[in-house]
This record gives structure tokens, C-alpha cells and sequence, in this order.
């Protein structure tokens, strides 16, 4: 005896539900979603209600954070580490709260180096026009500091996200909420 199997048709009508081989239980949550016990929870249809992204597994939202907090270092191959937790966070807002939550911290985090950048740099250059040069080293260094800062505490950052904690970085200007 041969086994059929048909793949589910899209509803315009009702939301499709979530269906899996028949080695896989699946069982429905109470919103609607269905909870494979190999995958976890497993969206009902891509888009509730026709619109607006569909929410992420706890998993992937873990992995989403912590990419995020790490994704300045791509950014910084194109000369501009705020470009990949902008892109993340606009990209990931939506998808979940724990997602949007570390999307918001390192954007906030890195809107926040870009204007302490700025400060140092224009303190430094105030005070070494003023000084014939003599400041130099202290501002070179703050510069350091902060952007080697910045570095450990996207680290630190990532790992907690890794973990499944809640992050919020010291010293932020909270731009995104």
C-alpha cells in the first residue's frame, strides 16, 4: 500500500494551518500557532491577519539578538558600523519582544558612540588647537577607549542575548525605544 500525500493549498478565505509529516506531532497552541516538538512553535501563517510580519521562534529571536549586537563588525568593513544594527532593527522590529529589544539596545548603543565620537573628536581638536599640540595623546586615547568600549560591550552584549537574558548597555543615550 502507497502512501499520498497532498501539500496544503492557500486559503484566501481561512489561514492556512501549520501541517508536518506524519512522524512529527504537532499540536495547536492557544493562539492559533502550532507547537512542533521538533521545531517549536511554528507560525500559522506567514502573515496574521494579511499583514505585518509573522513573529519569530524564541530560538531565532535569540539568534537574531545576538547577531545584532555582533553586526557592527560587518559594518565596519564598509566604513560605517551603525549600518547593520539599523538595517537589523528596521528589518527585526517587529518580529518579536525580545528580538526588538536588543535590535533597539545596540542601535541605541551605536547612535550613542557616533555622538560621543563626535564630542571627542571636536573637544580634542578644540583643546589641541588651544594646547600647540599638547593634548593630542589624551584625546587619541579617549577615542580608543571608546571605541574599544564599545567593542567589549557589544561582546558582552551578544553573549547575554546568546543566553536568552535581557541586555540593556551602561551609558546609553536612548534613542530608540
Amino acid at each position: 500500500m502507497t502512501e499520498q500525500t497532498t501539500s496544503p493549498t492557500p486559503s484566501t478565505t481561512a489561514p492556512p494551518t501549520a501541517t508536518a509529516p506524519a512522524a512529527v506531532r504537532v499540536t495547536p497552541t492557544a493562539d492559533g500557532r502550532a507547537l512542533d516538538a521538533t521545531h517549536g512553535t511554528v507560525p500559522a501563517e506567514p502573515f496574521p491577519g494579511g499583514r505585518g510580519p509573522s513573529p519569530l521562534t524564541p530560538s531565532d529571536e535569540t539568534t537574531w539578538s545576538t547577531v545584532t549586537h555582533l553586526s557592527w563588525l560587518a559594518g565596519t568593513f564598509v566604513g560605517f558600523p551603525l549600518l547593520g544594527p539599523l538595517v537589523l532593527f528596521l528589518v527585526l522590529r517587529e518580529r518579536g519582544p525580545f528580538v526588538r529589544h536588543h535590535t533597539a539596545e545596540a542601535l541605541n548603543l551605536h547612535l550613542s558612540l557616533l555622538v560621543y565620537g563626535v564630542a571627542v573628536a571636536v573637544l580634542g581638536g578644540l583643546l589641541t588647537a588651544l594646547t600647540f599640540g599638547i593634548a593630542a595623546p589624551v584625546w587619541a586615547l579617549a577615542g580608543v577607549v571608546l571605541v574599544l568600549g564599545g567593542a567589549v560591550l557589544s561582546v558582552l552584549a551578544g553573549i547575554a542575548a546568546s543566553r536568552g537574558q535581557w541586555y540593556r548597555y551602561p551609558l546609553t543615550i536612548r534613542f530608540v525605544r
